[in-house]
């Protein structure tokens, strides 16, 4: 892995830039409000940071934590599962394939039926505010809302593609592809970077984006964490 960057931490970088009004915690450790997401991050992995993350978890409660550095679990905390994961970085130029469906922006007035698909398909976690983290594209067929795909993480310079879905009944068509491009298109358009993550273990996920000229720039991470019992 490279000298350390902002992507090692995507979560922290997101929390302390353009989503701090999302936030809640201090200097040193951060999560998302949990109706936009189940993530939070540190600044690093100092006795500090990591007791400030430990204060943000309360009972019943848990957060996920993804980052390119190993995960030091805070004392009180336990890890409720443990996954690896790969960030993948997109090409500069990216082809968007034509389609007879149109590609339409999704708004609030489609949040339901995307809280619904997500939770159905679960490209990763999805709470009932997740939409609203960036720009979401999708498909629908028949009016029923088929596929979808938009943005999560965002910091200066680099924004996420995320929540890249296809219902079951609409599989097979290409729309996972076109979805990811168009959205990886429209990052570079504003002169940023688009990266991703998937689960290492997601092999048709990953042959795609490879198959769209992303690769692989690390492995991430991938902690839930939850409030340790008492002893």
């Amino acid at each position: 892995m490279s000298d350390p960057t902002p992507l090692d931490r995507p979560v922290w970088a997101s929390l302390v830039s353009r989503h701090a009004s999302l936030a809640a915690g201090g200097t040193l450790a951060r999560r998302y409000r949990p109706q936009f997401s189940v993530f939070a991050g540190q600044r690093d992995e100092s006795d500090a940071a990591l007791a400030e993350l430990a204060a943000l978890v309360g009972p019943g409660e848990r957060i996920c934590i993804a980052q390119a550095q190993p995960v030091i679990v805070p004392r009180g905390l336990a890890v409720e599962r443990g996954l690896q994961g790969v960030q993948m970085m997109a090409p500069r130029t990216i082809d968007v394939p034509a389609g007879p469906e149109p590609l339409l922006t999704l708004t609030e007035r489609d949040a339901a039926e995307m809280f619904a698909l997500a939770r159905l398909t679960e490209p990763g976690p999805f709470e009932s505010r997740t939409h609203t983290l960036g720009r979401f594209l999708g498909i629908r067929i028949d009016g029923r809302l088929a596929a979808m795909a938009g943005e999560r993480f965002s910091f200066p310079g680099y924004t996420e593609v995320s929540a890249v879905c296809t219902h079951p009944d609409f599989r097979g068509r290409g729309f996972a592809r076109r979805l990811t491009a168009a959205v990886t298109a429209a990052i570079h358009q504003r002169g940023e970077q688009a990266f991703l993550q998937a689960w290492k273990t997601n092999t048709p996920a990953i042959t795609l984006y490879r198959s769209l000229g992303f690769e692989v720039r690390t492995e991430m991470n991938v902690r839930v964490l939850r409030r340790a019992e008492p002893q």
